[in-house]
């Protein structure tokens, strides 16, 4: 018998798209059709299926290709008892938010916030809650515009496919996560990087620091965020200066909030 690590599947808000396409498929019996009606591409519906299945640990779906009668698709038991389950979740979940969200208290808004983002288990210690500014289709990705409270913005590199499935467009409140290894701490201002046209860059001041060249930062930034660094090999930063540090659009990693998560 197959145990679906439930907790690890419904991690999720409700309306997540990729569980929306998994229904569809197994309404439609095809996931072309699933990704038509969804509204996706043929390939971002591909992309969910593999990653409920990754995360299951057991096929969700059988597909038969050719034929005189053609290709199609259906969903195994696991399948079907993850989508039992994920309707269950659902009507858990909305009737404890329908209590919430009768609260006037902000207070308790915000409280509700964190408990949903902390559902997130991951390494990345930097967490960000923001909202996008604007989605740019380039060539071969999509490049995120993201929105702190303080009106701070810095960008995020997906791919389209990603950018599908998280529904993400302007005005959607999401999470920004990335890698403390990931970012680089200097002295500010920093005219060298300030150069650097693609790089994001974060001014704050040093609330943490750990002795020694290459050390371990922690910066307060302008909108009340905590942000964790580390500095150059060279470079030795003491509570208290100014600092600015950056991280690649492609290191950012952005997370969908709202009635739960969805990491892409």
């Amino acid at each position: 018998m197959t145990f679906l690590p439930f907790d690890e599947l419904l991690g999720f808000e409700a309306s997540d798209k990729r569980l929306d396409i998994l229904r569809r498929v197994g309404e439609a019996g095809s996931i072309s059709k699933a990704a038509r009606s969804a509204g996706v591409s043929y390939k971002a519906a591909w992309q969910a299926i593999e990653t409920l299945t990754n995360l299951a640990g057991t096929p969700l779906i059988n597909t038969a290709v050719g034929g005189s009668g053609g290709g199609g698709a259906v969903l195994t038991s696991a399948g079907q008892k993850l989508l039992v389950v994920a309707a269950a979740f659902a009507q858990a979940r909305q009737q404890l938010l329908a209590q919430l969200v009768e609260s006037t208290d902000t207070e308790v808004a915000g409280v509700t916030s964190a408990v949903v983002a902390a559902g997130l288990r991951t390494s990345m210690r930097n967490q960000f809650p923001c909202v996008v500014d604007g989605v740019a289709i380039e060539a071969g990705h999509v490049t995120v515009t993201l929105r702190l409270s303080d009106a701070t913005v810095f960008c995020a590199r997906v791919t389209q496919e990603s950018a599908e499935l998280l529904g993400l467009c302007p005005g959607r409140p999401v999470l920004a996560l990335f890698k403390a290894t990931a970012v680089r701490i200097n002295p500010s201002p920093a005219e060298a990087l300030a150069k650097e046209a693609d790089i994001n860059l974060f001014y704050g001041e040093v609330r943490r620091s750990v002795a020694g060249a290459g050390a371990e930062v922690g910066l307060m930034l302008p909108a009340g965020i905590h942000l964790t660094g580390f500095v150059a090999e060279q470079t030795t930063l003491s509570t208290g200066d100014a600092a600015v540090a950056s991280v690649s659009p492609a290191a950012v990693v952005i997370a969908v909030t709202g009635q739960g998560l969805a990491l892409i």
